[in-house]
């Protein structure tokens, strides 16, 4: 069993910044590439960033400049540091991750998700 646990979501005045963790545990063998999902009422689910085992990352052009995304390996925990939100930004932030399991299964895994509000 495999859960990925976000916090960090909640309320922010446009040009805020808020940051995001999600930690992945349990039956854990290794991650590979972690990153962040979000998806805003009516809109479909949209990429924001990822990041590799190794430090690589992506990002949507979108919040390129903006979002940083970083990994605490030993923690097992992505993070995405926002700065100079923008009301588009308001969405509900998913974290994902690709765990190989104890059993040695490749899957990706989904949090639950985190609301983010950036008011104008």
């Amino acid at each position: 069993q495999v859960q990925l646990v976000e916090s960090g979501g909640g309320l922010v005045q446009a040009g805020g910044s808020l940051r995001l963790s999600c930690a992945a545990s349990g039956d854990i063998f290794s991650i590979n590439a972690m990153g962040w999902y979000r998806q805003a009422p009516g809109k479909e689910r949209e990429w924001v960033a990822s990041i590799t085992n190794v430090g690589r990352t992506d990002y949507a052009d979108s919040v390129k400049g903006r979002f940083t995304i970083s990994r605490d390996n030993a923690k097992n925990t992505v993070y995405l540091q926002m700065n100079s939100l923008k009301p588009e930004d308001t969405a509900v932030y998913i974290c994902w991750g690709w765990i190989v399991d104890t059993n040695r299964n490749d899957y990706r895994y989904w949090g639950q998700g985190t609301q983010v509000t950036a008011s104008s």
